[in-house]
């Protein structure tokens, strides 16, 4: 059976809108992307109902998972469809979707509209959703190829919304997943400014989903960004190996209500070292002293070496190369090491800027997300200061005139 052991999701409005249309929503089995469309108001209004029926809807392990995505994509079109008859303003309102759902080993697709669902298997990237626009209806049938559908002044013409009839066509379908799996949910706004090709190269290459997600948005703002991006991604793994929770480190309030802070872990190995002030013991009590302090020095150092594997930070290699390091930046005696080396970069330390030379040579412990994150704005931004803290996501994007159900809705 595979369980998600990763996930990771970020939103962007982009450099020419005023406003984030897009929705997501991510929490385990449930995935959804929802970019709206109708101006202003409508648009986010549409996608973020198509958002909260994921939220609100409850997964039965014993109905159809296909079933499932159709029946909350249809409750939302419903609900969109309902508030554009009443409210003039929002005649014409409406929203994609794509959402997926984790079952077993198997991963359930519901799709509307011009998002795309991805999976990346073994390096290789396939897509596994059909957009439902002019401009791919015009591909299919052989009128365009590729490259004149990359840059078709209708390529944002779509064929298939939820909102603009009483009912909608939802694509599902079902794809057999494997432990490993990398699966990506996201707008029309990240597909059209970066290609397929760099989307795998970035998903590849980065060493976490946070990383992932992050770079995307950056590309498809550094190719434009003329639309709202939003980007949602999980990796599956089988639920007997899955990875422990990476929360409870030596700098969550978990490791210092047990006792287990860097000072006290950093004092311990001090003390093996002779460094340290040794508690002296009362002389009557000499001997039980000392097997208290042994004792409570084994307990202090076997406790770095499991919390250990939950945190890391950064520092250098032998070659001066900025390195990631998992674990304890401390050496017991006899050479034992409460770090290893998990990636070098690249980079020299002395060709960093001050601010991040401090971040790299203070050992700072961070959780795996921020050190990676870090590590990865190193090597692409080695001379610029640190990255301002990550936004929360805003509430959400676009614009169309959907009609009928034999004529398009059209995205600005």
């Amino acid at each position: 059976m595979l369980t998600v052991a990763e996930e990771a999701h970020k939103t962007d409005t982009g450099r020419q809108r005023h406003a984030n249309e897009d929705s997501y929503f991510a929490r385990a089995p449930l995935f959804a992307v929802a970019d709206g469309m109708g101006g202003a108001q409508a648009g986010e209004v549409a996608s973020r109902i198509a958002a909260t029926a994921f939220e609100r809807g409850r997964v039965s392990k014993q109905a159809p998972a296909e079933g499932q995505l159709e029946e909350l994509a249809q409750k939302a079109n419903r609900e969109i469809h309902r508030l554009a008859q009443e409210d003039s303003s929002r005649a014409g309102m409406g929203t994609t979707l794509t959402a997926a759902m984790v079952r077993d080993d198997e991963v359930s697709l519901g799709h509307v509209g011009d998002s795309r669902a991805y999976v990346l298997r073994n390096g290789e990237l396939k897509r596994l959703t059909k957009d439902h626009s002019l401009v791919e209806e015009l591909r299919r049938q052989g009128r365009l190829t590729e490259e004149q559908a990359e840059e078709h002044p209708q390529r944002s013409i779509i064929t298939r919304a939820l909102g603009p009839e009483p009912s909608v066509n939802v694509d599902t379908m079902t794809f057999p997943a494997r432990a490993g799996d990398v699966f990506l949910l996201c707008s029309d706004g990240l597909t059209t400014m970066v290609s397929d090709d760099e989307i795998r190269q970035i998903l590849t290459e980065s060493r976490s989903l946070r990383s992932a997600v992050s770079r995307l948005v950056d590309a498809a703002n550094r190719g434009g960004g003329r639309d709202n991006i939003t980007a949602v991604a999980f990796r599956l793994a089988d639920a007997e190996a899955k990875e422990g929770e990476e929360s409870a480190t030596l700098i969550s309030r978990t490791a210092e209500q047990a006792g287990l802070t860097g000072e006290r872990v950093r004092a311990a190995t001090d003390r093996m070292r002779g460094r340290g002030p040794m508690p002296a013991p009362r002389r009557r009590r000499r001997v039980l002293g000392w097997v208290l302090a042994a004792v409570t020095a084994i307990v202090v150092i076997g406790g770095g070496f499991l919390v250990a594997r939950s945190v890391y930070f950064l520092g250098t290699d032998n070659q001066g190369n900025v390195a990631l390091y998992r674990g304890l930046p401390y050496q017991l005696p006899l050479g034992i090491s409460l770090y290893s080396k998990q990636y070098s970069a690249p980079v020299q330390e002395g060709a960093l800027s001050e601010e991040r030379q401090r971040a790299v040579t203070g050992h700072t412990l961070r959780g795996k997300g921020d050190a990676t994150d870090l590590v990865d704005d190193i090597e692409m931004r080695p001379t610029e200061g640190l990255p301002p803290p990550p936004a929360p996501p805003p509430s959400k994007k676009k614009q169309s005139g959907a009609t009928s159900k034999g004529r398009q809705a059209k995205k600005s």
